[in-house]
């Protein structure tokens, strides 16, 4: 069956499966409000239902009705998806004979034989994760009428069996056509599937919030969010010292921010500008909010009070203490502290950061112009041309000619005045205000809390990673000179717009690295089968597609994902928002949109996020193909998601991935190091049309060739976090910011420094990570570490997920990050061990990442 023939089928039973949905919303509400937890509180309304689920499951499989009854009980999203395109050759062709006559079909009846075996054998896992969605977990364990309906079920998956094992005979079926079935679980076959939604019944909102059905609703969203804080907060300054002020407080900044976060993602990502307009009003309602509760001393006293009795404070346990000292943590930074008039200085100096800091993020993606007869005529149309003037908005690194990409890189990065005094004016801001609330120096400020906690701390590790790094690095120039003198004989002098496009030329030629021939191996489905598998295998967690409510998605392709744990049950929810749009951002990201936290009631608050990329849609004749690049991003930003989804901590201020900066990039890296590894590889990587496994050389090749030039390239990561750390030192600075650009790029980076530009004018990262661009480094290296120790030699190591969960991922930022790393390697790691680990890298062998592997 080609693709299009699948697509129609699924539209056909659309009408269906809008039933489907309707009959598990009220299956939801009626059990939710039974109030099910594992074994207790089984009604004979239960057994009633559970008993007719049976009958009829039974009933539908002895009358070869399985479609019709999986139409009725399992959702589009929960079902395998087969895909079926003509083959050229197929591993499992010995089969062809058998197929002819199995169980008297032909090609049609083999084909929805294996259709339908395969999709009973589903039913239960998705039946079983069902309930446990909605809270009764340890099925195999339970009793009373809910086992009954479990063996129902069992009884179901036993008859599908028998149908599965006769469609396997007539999986290459007759006729005069020869197919191969592909097959992905149904979380693949949902992101390979194009997926068709009709609008119907009741319209929810955004995420599921009632209000949010339209753009107006945040008004009403942002109002009952404000009113809430006001009850909180006159509750907090009356409630005496104890675990119950900090309770209120993460009520407090739990109310806040599931508006905030939400309106955060919805400002840059929604398509209708309605809803982007209500969602970034709300987001400045609320920050202001933020601001007048953080100089709300009657707010503070409340909790200082608490922070001063030590016996209340060692009677609380490591997680209540560490939220309380970082609810403090933010007042002090915000100069609660201080007297009424450095009080108000402190905020001008807030506002004013604000304001500068949105000044230098759009300056730093302006374009430059030239005048274009300045331009040799033959280079002027890789330039948009406006009347007289050619505007350079990019450098152009990867142009193959020589001369375009140095007229790019000395115009686009050419000194901009109004720049200039903006970058100089949000340093000596942000420098003041740091020395105004406590700090010596703005860096001091940004790293308390962090993994390395001070500069200093931060300035030796780049320091040593340095000087290990030259070698390497020169040896990189190097080769890239080589290959400059090869391509451009009379401009042999290496700069450092040769960088980039150089060490791609040399990936090129040594390794053969074309994207094109990857692509139909990286299907979307197959690679999300494959983080499916890795999960299920390290964590015990499994994926499934769920169908989202109509008005619940900001667009018809984004998919909805129940993380769901083999025991405890429904963990929350990713939304995947993974395909081009107009108007929609070219960034791969991960969003908070509700933080989990233990409710009052005993019930755990489920954390929701958003995942965003930029991958292409499918078509009629395949389904989204990722290059390496898309599925090691896919990867990383799912590692993001999981920390979101098992940081379970009790309070929402430190849940998931609100951690430190230097932390938080972790589980994302990691999640890097197994997608290049050729045990988890092959677990997913198949040809979208014959079913053909990846080959082995092709996964060593890729690997490969990300060590050439990688030396250099993390040499100029270096340059990078030194020259934050400087401008975020003591000040007044000794020289310029372009001076110290300078200095800092031939001493910690090699290439020369070009006169008449101003690099960091462009380092739109000043913004966001302040004093910690060094982060990526260190994550990188933390990851590296905990690869090599608990994941090198099995990837799939359960008693390695399972302390992974435990020691990095369970605490959120309820944890300090340096005793979780402790915790996971067991032992203290020293600078030298992390600059080790990343240099370590850049030397490992190829087979160390899937030895043993066959």
């Amino acid at each position: 069956m080609a693709y299009q023939d699948e697509t129609d089928e699924m539209e056909q039973r659309a009408k269906k499966e809008t039933q489907v949905t309707q009959e598990i919303q009220e299956s939801q509400a009626e059990m939710a409000s039974m109030e099910i937890r594992g074994n207790k509180g089984l009604t004979a309304e239960l057994k009633k239902k559970g008993t007719k689920v049976i009958k009829e499951s039974e009933a539908g499989l002895e009358n070869l009705g399985q479609k019709e009854f999986l139409d009725r009980y399992v959702p589009r999203g929960r079902r395998p998806g087969l895909w079926r395109n003509r083959p050229g050759t197929s591993e499992r062709g010995s089969d062809m004979a058998a197929s002819k006559t199995a169980g008297g079909r032909g090609k049609a009846g083999c084909t929805d034989a294996l259709s339908h075996g395969r999709a009973a054998e589903e039913a239960v896992p998705a039946i079983r994760n069902r309930l446990a969605a909605l809270g009764a977990v340890r099925l195999s364990e339970a009793s009373g009428p809910l086992a009954t309906m479990w063996a129902g079920w069992h009884r179901v998956a036993r008859r599908a069996s028998g149908s599965l094992k006769e469609a396997r005979l007539g999986r290459l079926c007759g006729g005069t056509k020869k197919w191969v079935s592909t097959s992905w679980s149904p979380v693949g076959a949902a992101f390979n599937a194009q997926q068709q939604r009709l609008a119907v019944g009741q319209k929810t909102g955004l995420f599921g919030v009632p209000e949010l059905n339209c753009p107006e609703g945040f008004q009403e969203a942002q109002k009952n969010s404000l009113q809430e804080a006001e009850r909180l907060v006159q509750k907090a300054c009356i409630t005496p010292p104890g675990k119950e002020i900090v309770l209120v407080f993460d009520q407090l900044s739990d109310a806040l921010c599931r508006v905030a976060d939400l309106a955060d993602f919805v400002k840059i990502a929604h398509p209708d500008l309605a809803f982007r307009d209500a969602a970034e009003e709300a987001c400045r309602s609320i920050g202001t909010m933020v601001e007048k509760l953080n100089t709300n001393v009657d707010l503070c006293q409340s909790l200082r009070r608490l922070l001063i009795d030590k016996d209340v404070m060692d009677s609380l346990d490591p997680q209540t203490r560490r939220v309380a000292e970082l609810f403090m943590f933010d007042f002090e930074i915000s100069g609660i502290h201080l007297n009424e008039e450095q009080r108000r200085n402190a905020v001008n100096l807030n506002v004013k950061i604000l304001d500068l800091c949105n000044e230098f993020l759009l300056g730093s993606h302006l374009p430059n112009k030239i005048e274009k007869h300045l331009l040799p005529e033959h280079i002027r149309h890789n330039f948009a041309v406006e009347g007289n003037f050619a505007q350079i908005s990019c450098l152009s690194a990867d142009n193959p000619d020589d001369l375009v990409r140095e007229v790019a890189y000395k115009v686009f990065l050419y000194p901009n005045i109004q720049q200039l005094q903006c970058l100089d004016e949000l340093l000596a801001s942000r420098n003041a205000l740091a020395q105004l609330v406590g700090y010596d120096t703005f860096a001091h400020r940004a790293l308390q809390g962090t993994m390395t906690q001070t500069p200093e701390t931060v300035m030796q590790f780049l320091t040593k990673l340095s000087d290990k790094l030259f070698s390497r690095t020169q040896k990189d120039f190097e080769m890239m000179e080589g290959m400059k003198m090869k391509l451009y004989p009379f401009k042999s002098k290496l700069m450092p717009w040769d960088h980039p496009y150089l060490s791609g030329v040399l990936r090129a030629e040594r390794y053969n690295i074309e994207p094109a021939l990857y692509c139909p191996f990286f299907s979307l489905g197959a690679c999300m089968d494959g983080l499916n598998i890795l999960f299920n295998k390290l964590l015990g967690i499994s994926l499934y597609a769920e169908q989202p409510e109509n008005g619940e998605v900001w667009c018809e392709d984004v998919r909805k994902l129940a993380v769901v744990h083999e025991q405890e049950g429904l963990l929350g929810y990713i939304y995947c928002d993974f395909f081009q749009r107009p108007d929609k951002p070219h960034q791969d990201c991960h969003f908070t949109i509700r933080g989990g936290r233990l409710q009052e009631n005993g019930e755990y608050q489920l954390p929701v996020v958003v995942i965003m990329l930029s991958l292409p849609q499918s078509n009629n004749s395949s389904p989204t193909l990722l290059t390496p690049g898309m599925m090691e991003n896919l990867f990383h930003e799912m590692g993001h998601a999981m920390h979101s989804m098992l940081g379970r901590t009790r309070y929402q201020h430190v849940t998931g991935t609100r951690c430190s900066t230097d932390f938080a990039e972790v589980p994302s890296i990691l999640m890097e190091y197994f997608a290049n590894d050729y045990r988890v590889v092959n677990q997913f990587a198949r040809h979208y049309k014959t079913g053909q496994s990846l080959p082995k050389n092709m996964v060593s090749r890729l690997c490969e060739s990300k060590k050439v030039c990688a030396a250099a390239d993390m040499q100029l990561q270096v340059f990078y976090a030194v020259l934050d750390q400087i401008y975020h030192g003591k000040h007044p600075l000794k020289k310029s910011t372009t001076e110290i650009l300078k200095e800092t790029q031939e001493k910690f980076y090699g290439l020369p420094y070009v006169p008449d530009t101003a690099w960091q004018l462009r380092f739109s990262h000043l913004v966001g990570y302040g004093a910690k661009y060094y982060s990526y480094l260190m994550s990188r290296a933390v990851s590296s570490m905990v690869w090599k120790q608990c994941f090198a030699q099995d990837p799939f190591n359960r008693a390695m997920g399972e302390r992974y969960r435990k020691e990095m991922l369970a605490h959120g930022g309820g944890k300090e990050p340096m005793l979780m790393v402790q915790g996971m390697l067991q032992k203290q790691p020293s600078v030298e061990d992390f600059v080790d680990a990343l240099v370590s890298d850049l030397d490992q062998d190829f087979e160390t990442f899937f030895m043993d592997s066959e």
